[in-house]
């Protein structure tokens, strides 16, 4: 019984080793290149279980996913204006052609990516070597990139690869470069400042005199209509003293010495020295405004 037990596990363990060595299993994210005796037989690019010849088959895969390279390091580029600037840039890939990227790198996504990084870089350098800074921070940046990953995806082709997309991440200026941009860039604005510092300080002057001006035509016209008023008023009064005048005299010199009493009398620390037979007094010594005898 414990033979034929050990027979059937024997049979078993050989049809799994036999399974292995036959059989293999494509994954949807992968190229799958069956070599047969060190030549590439067949490419598989549909998910699945698939079949080999044992010992003289043997299957590398591939990923068929959109990869991405990424520079560690920005890269230095000279624009057309001799100034550098440092660039950092990324590339998406993919694989397209599993027996022709096998035939040209050997399969090696290290070979590739080296490849299509001096490909990226020999013509970033050329597109920035065309342009002025101007042009690579902002004015021709999209076109830069559309040409990039055109040029880059018609080289790429010749090893099975596909170029998906070449983007420009920063396009910055070196420290020392940037230091006196921005040097410059301040000492710019400064000035920009003082000029506006020195219109508006212009204009507000301008205001200034404008209200002093409007100020004094406003109090010079108030003043004369001031006297105006007080000098109809004056001679309406006048006209109303002798118009009371002319009715009664008498009573109209006893009202001006009853006005005149009051003025004279109003403040208490006043020192007034008159003669008591003097005129002033004539209405107080005899009501009648006469003088006794």
């Amino acid at each position: 019984m414990r033979d034929k037990m050990s027979l059937v596990a024997g049979a078993l363990l050989f049809i799994g080793v036999l399974a292995s060595m036959t059989l293999f299993t494509v994954d949807q994210r992968q190229f799958a290149v069956v070599f047969q005796l060190g030549e590439v037989k067949e490419v598989i690019d549909k998910p699945g279980l698939n079949f080999k010849w044992p010992m003289i088959q043997n299957v590398r895969f591939f990923d068929r996913r959109i990869l991405t390279m990424d520079t560690p390091e920005p890269e230095r580029f000279i624009t057309a204006e001799k100034k550098n600037v440092l660039v950092d840039h990324f590339v998406k890939w993919r694989i397209i052609d599993p027996k022709l990227y096998y035939v040209s790198v050997a399969g090696d996504e290290a070979r590739a990516r080296i490849r299509l990084l001096q490909t990226v870089n020999s013509g970033l350098r050329e597109e920035f070597g065309r342009r002025t800074v101007h042009d690579v921070v902002s004015g021709a940046r999209d076109q830069i990139m559309e040409d990039m990953r055109t040029r880059a995806d018609e080289d790429a082709r010749k090893i099975g690869v596909q170029i998906l997309d070449v983007r420009l991440k920063r396009v910055d200026l070196p420290l020392e470069v940037s230091e006196s941009v921005y040097r410059r860039m301040e000492a710019e604005r400064k000035r920009v400042a003082n000029e506006l510092r020195s219109e508006g300080g212009a204009i507000a002057e301008k205001i200034r005199a404008d209200a002093d001006r409007q100020r004094e035509v406003i109090i010079a016209e108030a003043y004369r209509d001031a006297q105006q008023a007080k000098g109809a008023g004056d001679a309406k009064a006048t006209g109303i003293y002798g118009e009371a005048y002319g009715r009664n005299p008498e009573f109209y010199s006893f009202y001006r010495s009853l006005e005149a009493y009051r003025q004279a009398f109003d403040s208490k620390n006043d020192l007034l020295v008159v003669d008591p037979s003097s005129e002033f007094f004539r209405f107080m010594k005899d009501s009648g405004g006469g003088s006794k005898n």
